[in-house]
C-alpha cells in the first residue's frame, strides 16, 4: 500500500478516559476520534483489542480472535436495556482516574455482564443468531474453552485431563452441556464488544479517521488458539510449549527476554497454506483498515527458548517461513496494508524479508542519537515507506526519555535540532517525526500531551505496573493547546488530513 503522507496518534482503547475504571468504546472513544480529525490527523493507532490475561498484557491474550470485554460501555446495555440503573451505577469507579484499576473492572464487569444474561437470554436482539453464525468458525471453540477453563478453577489447559486437552469428542459433547450457561455468557459478552466496535469504527470512517491495529505474532500458550490447533505450534504432548518465544540477551537485558508463548511449527502451517494465519489477518482486517504486526523479524527468524529454562540464554535461531507466508497471504487476501515491527535484533536476512514484502518498517527517534550518520532512525534517513515515531507503547514517554539522558547526550540532540539551551527538547523532536521524510507520523498521545515518565505504558521485561496509564478527561479537553499546536504542525509539515 502507498500511505499517503498523514499523520495519527498512538494510544490504547484502556488509556480513554471514563467513568469505568478502564477506557471504553463510548462516547469517549468518539471525542477522541473528533480530536484527532480536528486536528488533522488520519490515523488513531491501537494496541491489540483482545482480552488480557496474566499480567493485564494485551499481547498476552486467551483468543486471536475474541474482543475485550473491560472495552464495553456499559452506558450503551442501559440504554439497550440489558441492565437496569442500579447495575450501571455499580459500574462507577472512584478511584484514580489517571490509571486503569484491572481488579475493579473485573468484578464490576462480572457483576454487569451476569445481569445482562438474564435478559438478553430472554429476549435476545433480532441480530445475534446472524452474529452467532458468522463467528462460529471461532467463536465456538473461544467460549467452551472458557468454560472448561472456568470449571477448572483457570487451570492451564495443559493441566486439564487428558481426553479434554486432547478435545474428544465425546467429552467435548458433555461439556458444551454442562458449560452451557458460560458458553452463553461469552457469546453475548463477544456480541456486545463487536455491536460497540463496528459502530465505532464506522463513527471513525465518517470523520475521516482510519484504524491501525496491531497483532502480536505470537498466541498465548493458555489459549482457545493453541488448544483449537495443537499442530500448529511445537508442543508436548500435555499441549505445554516445547520451546517458548523470546529474545536474546542485549544491551538492554542481559539475560534476554522470556515471553512464555508457544512458537509455531512453521511446516505444519505451510502443508496447510498458513490457514490459521489467513483466517486471523482476514478476521483482523475485518475490525482495522491498516496492521501492524508485532515482532515481524520472527518471520525471518526467531528465537526459540527450551520448556524450563529460567532465562533466554539457552535460546537457539531457527529459520521462519520468510516470504513464503506473504505469497499465500496474497494469493488469497490481495496486497494488504501491513505496517512491520522491524526493531529489535535485526540481521541482513530481515532487510531483505521487509524489502521483498514491500512493507513499511518502523523508525524511532528515540533510537536515532547514537552518533552515528548512518543509524537508520535519523529523520535524514528515513525512507519514504516507512512509519515514524518518536516512541512505541514499549518507549518511555519522550520527556521521560529525555529527563533519563545526560546533558552531553541531551547536548547532541539540540546540536541536530538546532534548538538553544533555554529552549524544551519535546516539541522539536515531535516536529522533527512531522517533518521527516516518512510517509507517516504516528506520535503516542502522551508526547503529544508532554507528559513524563509515570505515564510509561509497558516496561519490557518486568511484571507490574504495566499497561495501566490513562488519560484524564480534562487532558483531551478541545481547548487543550497542544492539540492547536499538532493541526499547525500536522499542516505546516504536509501532513493533514482534511476532513470537512
Amino acid at each position: 500500500m502507498d500511505f499517503p503522507r498523514s499523520a495519527g496518534i498512538l494510544l490504547s482503547v484502556s488509556s480513554l478516559p471514563g467513568p469505568f475504571g478502564i477506557g471504553t468504546l463510548g462516547q469517549e472513544a468518539r471525542q477522541f476520534v473528533d480530536r484527532l480529525a480536528a486536528a488533522g490527523q488520519r490515523w488513531w493507532q491501537l494496541l491489540p483489542l483482545g482480552p488480557t490475561s496474566y499480567g493485564d498484557s494485551p499481547y498476552q491474550s486467551p483468543s486471536a480472535f475474541a474482543g475485550n470485554d473491560y472495552f464495553i460501555d456499559p452506558r450503551q446495555l442501559y440504554e439497550d436495556g440489558f441492565i437496569d440503573r442500579r447495575t450501571l451505577d455499580a459500574t462507577a469507579y472512584s478511584g484514580p482516574p489517571e490509571q486503569v484499576d484491572y481488579a475493579f473492572v473485573q468484578r464490576s464487569r462480572r457483576r454487569l455482564f451476569r445481569q445482562a444474561l438474564t435478559r438478553f437470554s430472554a429476549a435476545p436482539p433480532a441480530d445475534f443468531e446472524a452474529f452467532c453464525h458468522e463467528h462460529e468458525w471461532w467463536l465456538e471453540d473461544y467460549t467452551l474453552f472458557l468454560a472448561i477453563k472456568e470449571a477448572h478453577r483457570g487451570l492451564p489447559l495443559w493441566r486439564w485431563e487428558k481426553e479434554v486437552r486432547n478435545r474428544h469428542p465425546r467429552t467435548l459433547a458433555m461439556w458444551r452441556v454442562t458449560g452451557a450457561e458460560q458458553i452463553a455468557y461469552h457469546r453475548m459478552v463477544q456480541y456486545f464488544f463487536y455491536r460497540q466496535w463496528n459502530a465505532l469504527r464506522d463513527y471513525a470512517h465518517g470523520r475521516g479517521v482510519h484504524l491501525i491495529g496491531d497483532i502480536p505474532i505470537y498466541v498465548a500458550a493458555d489459549s482457545a488458539d493453541v488448544w483449537s490447533n495443537p499442530h500448529i505450534f511445537d508442543l508436548a504432548e500435555d499441549k505445554s510449549p516445547r520451546a517458548m518465544a523470546g529474545c536474546p540477551p542485549d544491551a538492554f537485558s542481559e539475560d534476554g527476554q522470556l515471553w512464555g508463548n508457544p512458537v509455531y511449527d512453521w511446516r505444519a502451517l505451510r502443508l496447510s497454506g498458513y490457514h490459521f494465519w489467513l483466517r486471523r489477518l482476514r478476521h483482523t482486517f475485518s475490525q482495522v483498515d491498516v496492521l501492524r504486526i508485532d515482532h515481524f523479524r520472527g518471520l525471518a527468524s526467531y528465537y526459540a527458548i527450551p520448556a524450563g529454562a529460567s532465562t533466554a540464554r539457552a535460546g537457539t535461531w531457527r529459520a521462519g517461513p520468510g516470504m513464503s507466508l506473504w505469497r499465500a497471504v496474497r494469493r488469497r487476501l490481495g496486497d494488504l496494508p501491513i505496517i512491520a515491527e522491524d526493531l529489535g535484533f535485526l540481521t541482513p536476512e530481515v532487510e531483505t524479508l521487509l524489502a521483498d514484502s514491500g512493507f513499511p518498517g518502523m523508525k524511532v527517534l528515540q533510537f536515532a542519537f547514537d552518533g552515528a550518520k548512518d543509524n537508520t532512525h535519523l529523520p535524514y534517513n528515513h525512507p519514504r515507506n516507512s512509519i515514524v515515531y518518536t516512541g512505541t507503547h514499549d518507549n518511555n514517554t519522550l520527556v521521560g526519555w529525555l529527563n533519563d539522558l545526560t546533558e552531553e547526550e541531551r547536548g547532541h540532540i539540540r546540536r541536530f535540532l538546532r534548538v538553544p539551551p533555554e529552549e524544551s527538547l519535546h516539541r522539536p523532536l515531535l516536529a522533527a517525526a512531522l517533518a521527516s521524510p516518512a510517509a507517516v507520523c504516528i506520535l503516542p498521545l502522551q508526547d503529544v500531551l508532554g507528559l513524563d515518565g509515570t505515564a510509561r505504558m509497558n516496561t519490557p521485561s518486568t511484571v507490574g505496573g504495566n499497561w495501566q496509564w490513562r488519560a484524564t478527561t480534562s487532558q483531551l479537553h478541545p481547548a487543550q493547546p497542544c492539540f492547536r499546536w499538532l493541526a499547525d504542525n500536522t499542516a505546516l509539515y504536509g501532513r493533514r488530513s482534511d476532513t470537512d
